[in-house]
């Protein structure tokens, strides 16, 4: 009976099946299996990173963790021999509050080649430099994570600005519009308060322009036909002429 081949190992597996195809001339280019490592690695620092930190914790917790790991990474990229970038200890408060008591930070600090060592009775996290690939490509990710982080909390807080002047916008608006409507209301109520007194006025006049008054000069006056005679205070005597003599 023969035996089943064995299954390749999982990184060559991956990139014998892993291949991307040339746009312009259709040729399949197999990808190596070193990038498709570099790959998993990247996403295992992804990982630990989401949901790793950021799930567990709250947002500010992870964003200062992120930024304390990638403090430390770039400080020992920077400076690979310096001692006092080598290593660092747990009981240091800052380390304490963003990497030990922060859930999923130490994690990542042990990934990028930190270990726990005990020296001088002291307890410490120092670096192995052969994770030198490790933490180039771990503060890498941090970086990107950490500006993706800071770029869409702007455009959250330049959303929130936005919105907040658009409302108070809107508000004044309404404002301006409410006094130009009791403006309006006042002037037409005046309007309205004047009409009506105008009217009133008029219907005053008109009444006593048909009505003679008991006091009026014309009272005492006979008008023609109307059974009065027309009189004087002093009557005027006329002497009769003498009768005619021959």
């Amino acid at each position: 009976m023969s035996s089943e081949p064995s299954s390749p190992p999982h990184s060559e597996f991956l990139a014998a099946a892993a291949q991307r195809r040339n746009v312009t001339t259709g040729q399949v280019i197999p990808i190596s299996a070193e990038l498709l490592r570099r790959h998993e690695q990247q996403q295992k620092f992804r990982r630990l990173i989401n949901p790793g930190i950021t799930r567990p914790n709250s947002q500010e917790a992870a964003m200062a963790s992120l930024k304390i790991l990638s403090k430390i990474s770039e400080n020992l990229i920077r400076e690979p021999e310096n001692p006092k970038f080598r290593q660092f200890k747990p009981t240091n408060d800052t380390i304490r509050r963003h990497l030990i008591e922060t859930k999923g930070a130490l994690e990542y600090a042990i990934e990028i080649g930190f270990r726990p060592e005990v020296k001088e009775f002291q307890p410490l996290y120092v670096w192995n430099e052969r994770k030198s690939e490790e933490l180039r490509l771990g503060a890498q990710i941090l970086q990107e994570t950490i500006e993706l982080a800071e770029q869409k909390l702007a455009r959250s807080q330049k959303n929130a600005a936005e919105a907040k002047a658009a409302a108070e916008a809107a508000t004044q608006k309404a404002l301006l519009a409410f006094m130009d409507d009791r403006k309006t209301k006042m002037l037409r109520d005046q309007r309205d308060r004047d009409n009506r007194e105008v009217r009133a006025l008029h219907s005053s006049s008109v009444d006593h322009e048909g009505t003679t008054s008991p006091s009026s000069p014309l009272s005492n006056i006979g008008m023609p036909g109307g059974g009065h005679v027309l009189s004087s205070p002093d009557p005027v005597v006329v002497d009769e002429p003498p009768p005619y003599r021959d």
